[in-house]
């Protein structure tokens, strides 16, 4: 019955998908980025539903929609990608593993919207990454990028990666931390199985960059870790 319940879900989600994808590429030829995004955090919102996700946002009356931020959190789910839109209203571009910019409908997607490829297994190309990155910040073009490099095989938060946090020290400016706690039971890496249920995304009150620059990113690094833990548990 399980098996069955999650084929349905795929089949669902991966039509809407099909649409939400038509929309928002049709969007970024004819509105701004501002206005795709707010069309993107509907139709995610919209998406998570269909697929049995109940989202719950905390933290948001701490957000300043005005400012540029440097978004971290945690890594548990493929569904990622579409919750932290969903929940968190900024606009903004990921950093995110280059093999994303070669899956079907996703990669042209994000690749239209200006998202940059991190290559992890190319020290050269990573900091070149990282560079582009700290220079849309400076742009005044939020930024997220999550630190563990990878989806957590085992429902705990990984060892965070250090490169993140050089741009972050290098930035100027504040890092939004957020944690969410449900999707790896809703869907781990691998796994074909979903399983409905509450997800929850905490939003912590950003770290400012006066903070940051008096840091090593070894002790930034050691630092966010903690508070994004924290705001997980």
């Amino acid at each position: 019955m399980k098996r069955l319940q999650s084929a349905l879900l795929w089949v669902t989600g991966s039509l809407f998908f099909a649409l939400t994808f038509v929309i928002l590429s049709t969007g970024l030829f004819l509105l701004s980025r501002e206005r795709v995004f707010t069309l993107a955090r509907f139709l995610f919102s919209v998406h998570i539903k269909i697929m049995g996700i109940r989202l719950k946002v905390t933290g948001l009356d701490g957000l300043d929609r005005t400012r540029t931020y440097l978004i971290m959190g945690n890594h548990q789910s493929l569904f990622d990608l579409f919750v932290i839109p969903a929940a968190i209203p900024l606009t903004y571009v990921a950093v995110e593993a280059a093999y994303h910019f070669s899956i079907p409908l996703w990669g042209s997607l994000v690749t239209r919207w200006g998202c940059i490829p991190i290559y992890r297994d190319n020290l050269e190309k990573a900091k070149q990454s990282l560079e582009i990155a700290r220079q849309r910040l400076r742009e005044g073009t939020s930024i997220i990028i999550l630190p563990e490099g990878h989806r957590t095989l085992t429902g705990e938060m990984g060892e965070f990666k250090k490169g993140p946090f050089h741009l972050a020290c290098r930035a100027g400016a504040d890092i939004l931390p957020f944690a969410i706690q449900g999707l790896f039971e809703y869907n781990r890496k691998g796994s074909f199985s979903l399983d409905p249920k509450p997800v929850r995304v905490s939003i912590g009150p950003p770290i400012p960059y006066a903070v940051c620059a008096r840091m090593t990113p070894e002790q930034l690094r050691d630092h966010v870790r903690r508070v994004i833990a924290d705001l997980a548990s």
